[in-house]
């Protein structure tokens, strides 16, 4: 078996291109029960939608809170997160996000990547005029198991070539369904549940590795990418090295 290059590359956000869990930031002295909560349904022990609202509904994020999300998400960018991107890119990759995240936060992670909006999906929330919480889309298919497919099937009409989907989470496996390859990024977090259902698991902390992976072993043209991709071979497993198929020169 040999990966293909792929045409796009579909990230989660929490937990993947950034370090953070945005629900569980926004939680406060809810913290441990939000967390908990959003752990079972990442793991797939419980339906994303029977935790979704509750979530929210505890919470109850403002305005100011979710604009501090999105310093605190762009902060902590995964390492090689936006080399990674601009390097896919350049090789004439599309790269997108697809997110059970409050879309305001989840686009400032969009922005800090160059990903344009038509390339995201996210949950809508709503606001009062004074910036209280006012509610979210509770039709968003992210907000439900097996939503994150269900868009992915939506993408695929358009992306017209094999996707890469790579994510931490059990609805991200979800959507793998959908897609051709499936790469579990555990650098921040290992599900084993979700690391068993993938190709290729990522464990390092750096994305470097989703370059080799999704050129497919050809090697980019740049210095910069060259390294990049360089690095990202030497950061996988050998098993899934191996995947690989090396283009020559």
């Amino acid at each position: 078996m040999t990966l293909p290059r792929v045409s796009a590359v579909v990230f989660d956000c929490d937990s993947t291109l950034s370090a953070v869990e945005g629900i569980d930031e926004l939680a406060a002295e809810y913290r441990e029960e939000v967390s908990s909560l959003t752990d079972a349904a990442m793991r797939g022990d419980i339906p994303l939608e029977t935790v979704y609202s509750r979530r929210l509904e505890l919470i109850r994020p403002d305005r100011a809170r979710l604009e501090a999300l999105a310093r605190q998400y762009v902060e902590a960018l995964v390492p090689d997160a936006r080399a990674v991107c601009q390097a896919l890119r350049d090789a004439g990759i599309d790269v997108r996000i697809m997110s059970g995240g409050l879309h305001p936060a989840v686009m400032a992670v969009a922005a800090a990547l160059g990903i344009p909006p038509e390339g995201v999906a996210a949950v809508d929330i709503v606001f009062t005029s004074d910036g209280a919480y006012a509610g979210f889309d509770a039709t968003s298919p992210l907000a439900r198991s097996g939503g994150k497919r269900d868009i992915m099937k939506e993408w695929r009409t358009d992306i017209g070539g094999p996707v890469m989907m790579v994510g931490d989470g059990i609805t991200d496996a979800e959507a793998a369904e959908a897609a051709d390859v499936f790469v579990a990024y555990a650098g921040v977090v290992e599900r084993a549940a979700v690391t068993a259902l993938a190709d290729v698991v990522i464990r390092s902390a750096s994305l470097a590795p989703v370059l080799p992976l999704a050129l497919g072993g050809a090697r980019p043209q740049s210095p910069e990418a060259r390294t990049l991709y360089d690095r990202g071979l030497e950061l996988l497993d050998a098993e899934y090295r191996s995947l690989i198929a090396h283009v020559d020169e």
